[in-house]
């Protein structure tokens, strides 16, 4: 039987199958050769007891991607939730989890919750700012179910990895789409002797057919990793365009005269919110110490 790793505690793993949730051992084989099942990887399993189910598996198949932060594989793409109002968002932020997703290369749905109590024109700005830069946005109100079409589509067939800091009603979210989630957890819980609240390890909800979610908390870091000043701008795709028109090779887009990046901003062809970001991140990754 095939099922996919749901969840890994305590040397169980949780397996979801056409049957329902099998708990799981590893077989020592996995030791031996230093292999870990993960958190999405898809595995074959001989069933041991059929009440509740119970197995072993005997079989990691051949996996998509790996991330080591969170321990996980065969994630598809990340939705990154952000409130619009209350509280209002840190766009800082924002661009710290969109470049964290690239270098993981992972493809970003950026949905912005909270929909009902904003303006017209903050709508705007906020699909210009990064609907404009190659970015898929959505707009939501999960308190009243608004746009959840919109969002089963972009998760449907995918294994989705959530983000977002917290207040931003991420939870109101995944309980909107996958009610079970809370019962789930618990039944899990009481198999392990653990609260739900006393883990930061990945897991995986089962929304529908081949459609998973994954709220962890592996992406709340601040800090930008293994990235140098330069290399920034990459991160930036609407920058690209405009880069032609700097008079330097190599041109920071910051005190350099001549530049098309400060020109395009002048004419409003790129985000204000976006710019003030890249600058700020440059100066910090400038200023980051050497060890």
């Amino acid at each position: 039987m095939q099922g996919k790793i749901i969840k890994g505690i305590a040397g169980f793993y949780y397996v979801h199958t056409s049957l329902g949730v099998a708990e799981c051992k590893a077989r020592g084989i996995f030791r031996k050769d230093q292999i870990k099942p993960l958190v999405g990887d898809d595995v074959e399993i001989e069933l041991t007891a059929g009440e509740p189910l119970e197995g072993n598996i005997i079989r990691i198949l051949p996996r998509k991607n790996v991330l080591i932060r969170p321990a996980s594989a065969n994630i598809d793409q990340a939705l990154l939730i952000f409130a619009i109002l209350r509280p209002d968002p840190n766009y800082n932020l924002l661009d710290r989890f969109l470049i964290t997703m690239e270098q993981r290369k992972l493809p970003v749905v950026i949905c912005f919750n909270k929909k009902d109590i904003a303006s017209a024109r903050e709508l705007i700005m906020l699909k210009e700012a990064y609907g404009g830069c190659g970015y898929q946005v959505l707009f939501v109100s999960g308190g009243k179910g608004e746009g959840l079409d919109e969002i089963k589509a972009s998760l449907t067939g995918k294994t989705t990895v959530l983000a977002g800091p917290s207040g931003v009603g991420k939870s109101t979210l995944i309980n909107t789409l996958h009610p079970q989630a809370n019962m789930e957890v618990g039944e899990i819980s009481r198999k392990i002797k653990r609260g739900k609240n006393t883990t930061r390890h990945a897991e995986l909800f089962a929304l529908w057919e081949d459609t998973y979610i994954m709220d962890t908390p592996g992406f709340t870091s601040l800090y930008l990793e293994n990235i140098e000043k330069e290399e920034l701008q990459g991160y930036y795709p609407e920058f690209a365009e405009y880069e032609k028109n700097c008079r330097f090779g190599g041109c920071a887009h910051i005190s350099e005269p001549v530049c098309g990046i400060k020109e395009a901003l002048r004419a409003g062809q790129i985000s204000q919110v976006r710019y003030h970001n890249y600058v700020t991140l440059y100066e910090e990754l400038k200023n980051k110490k050497k060890y």
